[in-house]
């Protein structure tokens, strides 16, 4: 019996320790998303959430297994041991049901919602329309970069071919991270496009690359591992590749990919550092390779390998007709293109989605002729750009204090990147400086923004230009003067003019374009096209601090790129118009003056200017040399370390809480955010419900019960909608690269409508996305989720977009509010210093045109701050431009909440931020008692519950989950059972005590 007392406890303590074990296990599977990683600390964070409850169950079970041990031990009747375990088990199950219960609609709820709150499918008609919009972005978004002799589409007799390049069999179809789709089964390979369009493979090749390596190396965002799988030399020779290659077919492709991603920038040089080995212990770890011959300090990663140029050169010298596919979203060195003289056909094709790689086939095989246009410029040298010295990681030395609480673990670091180059991003730098004298185009730039062949020629040419009340009207005459049928894209450009030390401008800048339908040969197409005066405005953050439209001649060209004018008309501005209260008042497009805001962000740097021909290149463009933040800097820069709450409490009015008006959320669709009824409803949220609505808003929005709000669900990314929790996901269309690469608004907008149709089907009222940060640098990570290196042209594609997805009142996130245009040390206090000019022409810019002509009601702030103050928390970003010159009332969301040690939710809702992306407590608000704190939890809540009003959630499938619907049916099953076991029991004392 003693032995049994014992063993009994010994089986109790380890049934509490698997409890307690699966538990930690459970809640770090529901957090540990495909696209989202769960930290430890994210885990411990839920668990302290739910510890009360969890302490209530774990008692429940002790004092279950106790009484069965006690049963045992003590003399008792039958009678009365049955009864004690009976009603023990009773009582404990009771216990545990109530407290699961109030985990699930409490701390957990959340979790919940974005691993089971979703329940819709898409429709048939809507998954077929998508999957051909997805063929049809890739069909004019693939590039043709080079087409010697009409090597290109393939002569008809070539029906077999060689594709040579380990990533044929393993190709990128977008980016990785949070926008990333992990699931490739039902989508369309290279290898397959190619079949598809009827050309036979060689199949044993196939298998050589298979064999070779079966998966692509992890480049996550905390592991990278940045080898290009390639076979070497001998390894060929060895399986006689190229032999066999040679009888098969005279004709070979190669394919080159390179991949991108959330979490980390693109390698400047091959080190042999490899730190991946140990990620187990540290969390993180980079490879740069894992070829030995490959290791290369000279070379960065958009540069051939060893391997790739011994392939390249084989194959130039087995093959007659070579043609190169470029599978990378990021511009790559492709001078190399132009030194073999079999290399006679490029094709640009980035991440092609689910069905964009069937269009690779038929551009081939001429079934469609290419028309896409590069949305960036590709250099010769990548090191010759002008931020080359300034992106990257640049760390402070001497700011711990600032950023580390005395006494604490804090391992925290401030770091820094200096937009040096101003406005000349990208080819409004080249051009300009062509302009100047200053370098020599043809030998710097290999293929300008807006470039693109074609299987047949056109002719454009302006066939009127009017102006009237500060619109300008262009009628441009497209004629396909070739021999087959083809789109041709009308581009338009601005040449301001430019006084010598006077406001920067740029020689070349985008300020329309349109895409012609079909044209069959012979034909023509008038394309009107329509800007304002306005548009071609210039920001003087230097003498007047507003926008000013100087007096002069304003070219207006049509080019076939950004270098190549094929006509010109020229408007004429008489004077100068100043757009600020004195003069010309704002913008027509402006709710308040635009005024300099961001003057605390130049910080102490010397900025590129095209002065005496940009005279002060070499100072402004050299790396850093001073790693001290300013005095000046320090006294407006907040981290957690600093921030002290009681600075920002104040003793105003208390607003109400928790009233009883009877108004629901529903009450308020449509409804303007002016309404008074608004007041009404806000005075009914309680404390805790704006706390929550608040604190915990990451792929979802917390339900309010006071105003009979179901919580709703939300999810990545940038090429489709995407749950980063579950296997819940629509389409996966070609990266957002590829989808600018159409210059197609028409697609842009289709794109959009069928993202915001998918939200309907599946449950989905929110999409994080579109996101139109800038290819400021080609080595960025993410550049596969952002559009362009032009601000203009991001725009126009973003607009129509969001445009599409509001039809269906989607929630369209547009991200990440701004200046987050690196990877590198995004998470580490990463200060960007920018001139005001560059902030409002380059980087606000495709925002603002989201906002004003897509109509979008939310956002998503960047982790980085601008200037000296964090994105999500800057008031001049989120208040003063955001809501008060743009005039947009809407909702930001924060980037995921990780705290990093400068994520403040407090700090973040007292200067326009209003939810914090996380699932679990690490958000929760300090100061929720002050009259301060519940003003501006009042203001984050109706910025929330206006964008809500105004999105999909009361007419799509949305309504209570399916986690709520299986609760309510656990519980009714185990109450019931409860019960007949109770009812069971009093039957049987009955029966016995009659007997007796």
């Amino acid at each position: 019996m003693k032995n049994q007392k014992w063993f009994k406890i010994v089986i109790a303590v380890l049934v509490l320790c698997a409890a307690a074990t699966g538990i930690y296990l459970a809640i770090g599977g529901l957090l540990g998303g495909r696209g989202v990683a769960a930290s430890k600390d994210d885990v411990i964070a839920v668990i302290r959430s739910m510890l009360p409850y969890l302490i209530v169950i774990g008692a429940a079970l002790l004092a279950i297994l106790v009484s069965f041990v006690l049963c045992s031990v003590l003399k008792l009747g039958s009678r009365k041991k049955l009864t004690i375990r009976i009603q023990t088990i009773t009582a404990g199950v009771l216990a545990i049901l109530i407290s699961i219960n109030l985990i699930c609609v409490g701390p957990a709820s959340s979790l919940l919602n974005v691993t089971a709150g979703a329940k819709g499918a898409l429709s048939e008609e809507t998954r077929e329309e998508s999957y051909a919009l997805a063929s049809q972005i890739a069909e004019e978004g693939i590039v043709l970069l080079k087409n010697e002799g009409g090597a290109l589409p393939l002569d008809q007799s070539v029906t077999k071919l060689n594709v040579f390049g380990w990533s044929s069999t393993t190709p990128l179809y977008g980016g990785t991270g949070s926008g990333a789709f992990t699931d490739t089964e039902h989508m369309v390979t290279l290898l397959q496009g190619l079949e598809l369009a009827g050309y036979e493979l060689n199949e044993e090749l196939i298998k050589f690359y298979t064999k070779y390596r079966d998966a692509r190396p992890d480049i996550g965002m905390y592991i990278q591992d940045w080898t290009v799988p390639e076979p070497t030399m001998k390894e060929y020779d060895r399986k006689k590749i190229f032999e066999g290659a040679k009888e098969f077919s005279d004709t070979a492709l190669v394919v080159i990919s390179r991949s991108g991603g959330e979490g980390a920038d693109l390698p400047m040089s091959i080190t042999d550092e490899d730190t991946v080995a140990n990620a187990a212990k540290t969390g993180s770890g980079v490879r740069y390779t894992s070829n030995a011959d490959d290791v290369d300090l000279s070379k960065s990663y958009l540069e051939l390998t060893n391997r790739e140029t011994a392939l390249v050169e084989r194959v130039n010298e087995t093959f007659s007709n070579v043609v190169v596919v470029i599978n990378a979203a990021n511009t790559m060195e492709l001078g190399w293109i132009d030194d073999y003289e079999n290399i006679n056909g490029v094709v640009w094709c980035a991440g092609a989605g689910e069905s964009g790689f069937q269009a690779l086939g038929k551009v081939l095989n001429g079934t469609v002729n290419p028309s896409g246009r590069t949305v960036d410029t590709y250099l010769y040298d990548l090191t010759a750009a002008p931020n080359y010295n300034n992106f990257g990681s640049f760390a402070y030395e001497n700011v711990s204090e600032l950023v580390n609480r005395p006494g604490s673990d804090d391992n925290y670091k401030a770091t820094f990147v200096n937009y040096v180059e101003g406005i000349y991003v990208g080819y409004k730098f080249y051009e300009t400086a062509a302009e100047e004298g200053l370098i020599d185009y043809d030998s710097v730039v290999q293929f300008p923004f807006g470039y693109g062949l074609s299987y047949t020629s056109f002719q454009q040419e302006i066939s009127d230009l009017s102006q009237e009340d500060g619109n300008i009207t262009l009628k441009v005459k497209v004629t396909n003067t070739g021999s087959v049928a083809g789109k041709d894209v009308v581009e338009v450009y601005y040449t301001p003019p430019y006084t010598n030390g006077g406001i920067e401008k740029a020689s070349v800048n985008l300020v329309e374009f349109a895409k012609t339908g079909l044209l069959e040969p012979g034909k023509s197409e008038t394309v009107e096209i329509s800007f304002t005066l306005e548009d071609m405005a210039a920001y003087d953050d230097q003498d007047r601090g507003c926008y000013v439209l100087e007096a002069g001649d304003y070219a207006i060209s049509i080019r076939s790129d950004s270098h190549t004018v094929l006509d010109t008309r020229s408007v004429a501005v008489e004077s100068d118009v100043v757009y600020n209260d004195e003069n010309a008042g704002a913008r027509s497009s402006d709710a308040v003056t635009a005024v300099n805001r961001f003057d605390f962000a130049r910080g102490d740097v010397t900025y590129l200017s095209r002065a005496d021909g940009f005279s002060n290149y070499a100072k402004a463009t050299a790396a850093p040399t001073v790693f001290d933040m300013s005095e000046e800097a320090k006294v407006g820069f907040i981290a957690n370390a600093s921030y002290d709450p009681a600075a920002y409490a104040g003793d105003g009015e208390t607003p109400v809480t928790g009233a009883n008006n009877g108004l629901t959320l529903a009450d308020m669709a449509g409804a303007e955010y002016d309404d008074e009824r608004w007041d009404v409803l806000l005075d009914q949220l309680t404390v805790s419900e704006m706390s929550s609505l608040i604190s915990v808003g990451g792929y979802m929005t917390s339900a309010i019960p006071s105003i009979g709000f179901q919580a709703t669900v939300e999810t990545d990314g940038p090429s489709g909608l995407h749950s980063n929790f579950t296997d819940l996901s629509g389409t996966n269309f070609p990266s957002p690269v590829m989808i600018a690469s159409t210059w197609n608004k028409g697609l842009a907008r289709e794109r959009g409508e069928l993202v915001g149709r998918q939200g309907q089907e599946l449950g989905i009222s929110g999409w994080y996305g579109p996101a139109m940060n800038i290819h400021r640098s080609a080595f960025s990570g993410r550049n596969f989720e952002y559009y362009s290196e032009d601000a203009v042209l991001s725009g126009i594609i973003a607009a129509n977009e969001v445009a599409g997805a509001r039809r269906y009142n989607m929630q369209t996130y547009v991200k990440h509010f701004a200046l987050n245009d690196q990877e590198s040390n995004r998470l580490n206090i990463l200060l960007t210093w920018s001139n005001e000019q560059a902030i409002r022409e380059i980087y606000l810019r495709p925002f603002e045109m989201a906002f004003k002509d897509g109509g979008s009601r939310s956002a998503m702030s960047s982790y980085n701050y601008i200037g000296n103050v964090w994105a999500g928390a800057c008031d001049a970003l989120l208040n003063q431009v955001l809501r008060g010159e743009w005039g947009v009332d809407c909702t930001v969301v924060s980037d995921w909440y990780g705290g990093y040690g400068y994520m403040n939710a407090d700090l973040a809702i007292r200067n326009g931020g209003d939810r914090m992306l996380t699932t679990t407590d690490t958000a929760r608000l300090q100061d929720t008692a002050s009259p301060e704190a519940l003003s501006a939890m009042r203001t984050a809540s109706h910025n929330i519950l206006y964008s809500l009003s105004n999105s999909n959630v009361f007419g799509s499938n949305l309504g209570m989950a399916g986690w709520q619907k299986v609760l309510i049916a656990s519980d009714v099953i185990v109450g019931l059972a409860i019960a007949a076991l109770e009812l069971a029991y009093i039957l049987r004392l009955k029966k016995r005590k009659e007997k007796d």
